[in-house]
């Protein structure tokens, strides 16, 4: 019995995670459709940002994200680009492509603040779905 109600648990969960995203990524095609590529990573996020608000999404912008190293947080300067909902980091770039090293540092901050879904967004490109990237810790 108990396992049936964590297993619909988790597939509510995953339910909201997948609706969140899709707000998400909905927002960043209206932001992109507006603006095309070529621009600077910071409109793309001040954009972002105010879309989100216009369709009363909840997030957190810049949140600084502290390393734990052998018990003690230290503030190493990291910070996310977007925490939706408490739920989705997002990481926002205006870059040729995506590189290994962009979708690492999205994994290293899901691991470091405990979260288990990101985007990784490349606003430069012609087409944004081939810009987007989604991962799961």
């Amino acid at each position: 019995m108990w396992g049936s109600i964590h297993h619909r648990d988790t597939e509510d969960t995953e339910m909201e995670l997948n609706k969140i995203t899709e707000q998400i990524i909905g927002a960043a095609i209206e932001v992109h459709k507006a603006l095309g590529p070529g621009l600077l990573e910071s409109a793309y996020e001040e954009c972002l940002c105010h879309e989100l608000t216009l369709r009363n999404i909840a997030f957190e912008r810049q949140r600084p994200l502290p390393v734990e190293y052998k018990g003690t947080k230290l503030d190493c300067g990291y910070r996310l680009d977007l925490l939706v909902t408490g739920a989705v980091v997002v990481e926002i770039k205006a870059a040729e492509g995506v590189e290994p090293i962009h979708e690492a540092q999205l994994l290293t901050y899901l691991k470091l603040g405990g979260w288990k879904l990101g985007l990784l967004i490349n606003f430069n490109v012609p087409v944004l779905k081939d810009g987007i990237r989604r991962r799961i810790l």
